[in-house]
């Protein structure tokens, strides 16, 4: 089954773009955006629109495999690519991507995504959220010339066994982290609540007083709110390098003193810290996560510490892992560019012994959502990120919703 075409169409995202580098330098919010001027090249405000691109390929038969370009929210930040805006890298789509698959048998999901990643534009790679978003498709487009559920065709390409059971999913909460909390203990995410501590002396405090009387809080709202005596949720909080800045990033023994009263505050709950420091670079970031990582383990302090930023490519990854730095990684999917270097990290992770989060952003889309279901169902990760938004409650529905639908299918023995 050959595909025919390729076709693009401007999207739109699930939430927005924003400057981290302005935020974390003390751009006010204001409703539902920041004052102040950006500071990472190419955006036009501290927080601007999210964009998306989808892509559609056309097979023989008329059917259509699709998937959507997107990038995270804080795109240009940590060693990402900058920012993605669709009227400038549609052109780019079409000029370079679609002479490479227009005529290509739609079988061997991983061949073509490797032809995908072997594409160079004035000698560099795409776009990270061009392989990511093309990427889908290509498995989309398979799995339809298969008659096989996309899943099934991820994990006969790897020689893994689909999941029979629910993943994990982890919401997250944006700026409303309190509201949101509630939603999720509602709805029993079985991971919450991401928190978004992006702002050292409003969300962490100077001290770290503030993060601390949060995750008390986290604590007894979910023993206020469970109808479940068995619901206990693993508390996952984003600190994006704030305790580093409080503590000081190489201050080890200071950041694992205050991670144990964290640790204490969220008993009888598992804590997870995500990005405790941000060290400016890829080197310096996996050597301070690894001693710290280290040094809570050998003090016995029961917090999981979470790989993420200067963590981004497939080899960044494997870099990670192999150095101990952080007891689990999110594998931040558009960032990794073609989907089969996620569903790659993920088993990478696992024959490490380090904890595989399958995350990704906010700023991307349903579709993007659904697709990493299939990859997540093929690998079995720790946890899958619910997404886009951060409102919870549409991030999860797509998620989980998808999840379901692929079990009974496979249950079914539908597309198997």
């Amino acid at each position: 089954m050959k595909i025919t075409r390729l076709l693009c169409a401007k999207g739109t995202t699930g939430f927005f773009f924003d400057d981290q580098k302005a935020i974390k330098a003390g751009a006010v919010a204001d409703g539902a955006t920041y004052r102040g001027a950006p500071r990472t090249p190419g955006f036009s405000a501290v927080r601007q629109a999210g964009e998306a691109v989808s892509v559609l390929l056309v097979l023989e038969n008329g059917e259509i495999g699709w998937g959507d370009c997107a990038a995270v929210q804080y795109s240009g930040a940590g060693g990402r690519d900058p920012l993605f805006l669709a009227e400038a890298f549609i052109p780019v789509i079409e000029k370079y991507v679609a002479p490479v698959l227009t005529g290509e048998e739609a079988e061997g999901f991983r061949r073509l995504c490797v032809k995908l990643e072997d594409i160079r534009v004035d000698g560099k790679p795409l776009h990270t959220a061009i392989r990511y978003g093309v990427s889908q498709a290509i498995l989309d487009a398979v799995a339809k010339a298969s008659r096989l559920n996309m899943c099934d065709v991820a994990a006969r390409e790897y020689g893994t066994r689909v999941a029979e059971e629910m993943i994990p999913i982890f919401t997250q909460s944006g700026d409303s982290r309190y509201e949101n909390v509630d939603k999720m203990i509602m709805k029993g995410a079985q991971v919450l609540p991401h928190g978004l501590i992006n702002n050292m002396e409003e969300k962490l405090g100077a001290d770290g007083g503030l993060l601390l009387g949060y995750v008390a809080w986290l604590r007894e709202r979910i023993l206020q709110l469970r109808v479940d005596e068995q619901y206990a949720p693993v508390l996952h909080i984003d600190c994006y390098g704030t305790i580093g800045q409080a503590f000081g990033n190489e201050n080890y023994g200071a950041m694992a003193d205050y991670l144990q009263t964290l640790e204490a505050a969220a008993k009888p709950f598992i804590l997870r810290i995500e990005g405790p420091m941000d060290s400016g670079s890829r080197d310096r970031q996996m050597k301070d996560l690894a001693a710290l990582t280290a040094m809570l383990d050998s003090r016995g302090i029961n917090v999981e510490l979470v790989a993420d930023e200067w963590c981004n490519t497939f080899e960044d990854v494997k870099y990670f892992a192999d150095n101990r730095a952080g007891h689990m990684i999110q594998i931040k999917t558009p960032d990794l560019g073609s989907v089969h270097n996620t569903a790659e990290a993920v088993l990478y992770c696992k024959a490490k012994g380090i904890g595989a989060y399958q995350g990704g952003t906010c700023n991307e889309t349903d579709r993007s959502a659904q697709v990493c279901v299939h990859i997540a169902l093929a690998t079995q990760p720790a946890q899958i990120l619910a997404k886009p938004g951060m409102g919870v409650d549409e991030g999860y529905m797509v998620v989980y919703n998808e999840l379901r639908r692929a079990l009974a299918l496979r249950k079914a023995g539908i597309g198997v």
